[in-house]
């Protein structure tokens, strides 16, 4: 496997399996809080059940996208160091309950997330807002822009797809900010499909319209979000632009000391997830893409996709989990 440097890849020691141990423990923590409509708790129980796994992989990791700064998350927060130490240097993005209202709502889609890439492969963002757009594989290069108007991107995907605006849909985070883009693209033609949370898994959901029906992602999410799902589009394949939201000092400061000289920048994929990538993500509640969490009598069952940028295999993983002990 090629990696930046033109040798082999530093991910090659790291199982698939062991990346996959590591969302189905978060996911099962989150899951057995679902509905219970306590989000921070839920976000807390996967948060320490992701570390613990975290540090018995054999890497020498640094948390790049993680539960914020420092000074704001008292685990897997952004600079943080995972891994026995002994295995090769990689960056990490994670988010251990994507969707926390969704979980404690008992909604569909929260998923546990991560990506694990080449050191200094992933954008190294402070946690702030990002705004995005995205499409799936198997469109020429350039279909769609940050700075093209949300009429022109869903032109342009019609005309890509050889159909009318009317059969064009997106998925935009249901917020108050995107109340004109909304209108926007109503006036188009096009269908809306609005989400409450959960934007990684909306913008992944862009990778299979047929089965998910949505064709493009627009508007303002997480820029931690926005990271790891350009890390699930570097192994599936589609293109995303993002451009992180500092429109303070304070947040133009606090990128600056993380190497972000230009706050208008426009990061393309390749910008944002580079090298060889591993992403991994389990379905805590049922989704379109994943199943949720089950708690049989005699076990649990666990439902991952887990992809790799330089393969680009995306395997499915349903697993039957009989030794209960291990999720204590």
């Amino acid at each position: 496997m090629a990696s930046k440097s033109g040798g082999e890849s530093s991910l090659d020691r790291i199982l698939t399996l062991e990346i996959v141990r590591v969302t189905e423990r978060a996911a099962v923590a989150a899951a057995r809080l679902r509905g219970r409509g306590d989000e921070k708790e839920a976000d807390q129980v996967a948060v320490d059940a992701m570390r613990q796994e975290l540090n018995r992989l054999p890497i020498n990791g640094r948390v790049v996208i993680g539960e914020g700064e420092r000074d704001e998350a008292p685990m897997l927060y952004i600079g943080e160091e995972v891994g026995t130490g002994n295995g090769p240097e990689v960056d990490i993005a994670l988010d251990p309950l994507e969707g926390t209202t969704i979980c404690a709502k008992n909604l569909p889609n929260s998923l546990a997330v991560i990506a694990v890439a080449e050191k200094d492969s992933l954008l190294y963002a402070p946690d702030v807002y990002m705004e995005k757009v995205a499409i799936g594989p198997g469109f020429p290069e350039g279909t769609v822009a940050l700075d093209a108007s949300p009429t022109e991107n869903i032109n342009a995907v019609a005309k890509a797809r050889g159909v009318s605006v009317a059969e064009v849909t997106a998925c935009i985070l249901d917020r108050p900010r995107h109340a004109r883009m909304i209108e926007e693209v109503r006036a188009t033609g096009a269908a809306i499909r609005l989400i409450g949370d959960g934007d990684v898994a909306g913008v992944i959901h862009t990778t299979d319209p047929d089965e998910t029906g949505i064709d493009i992602y627009m508007g303002i999410g997480g820029a931690p979000e926005g990271v790891l799902a350009a890390a699930a589009l570097r192994c599936i394949g589609g293109q995303m632009q993002g451009r992180l939201q500092l429109n303070t000092e304070e947040k133009i400061t606090r990128a600056r000391t993380m190497g972000i000289e230009d706050p208008l920048k426009v990061y393309g994929l390749e910008e944002m997830a580079s090298g060889d990538v591993v992403f991994a993500a389990t379905g805590v509640t049922d989704g379109n893409m994943l199943s949720g969490v089950r708690f049989a009598r005699d076990a649990i069952v666990t439902h991952t996709i887990v992809m790799r940028s330089s393969s680009r295999t995306v395997r499915e993983i349903k697993a039957r989990h009989q030794d209960l002990g291990k999720f204590d």
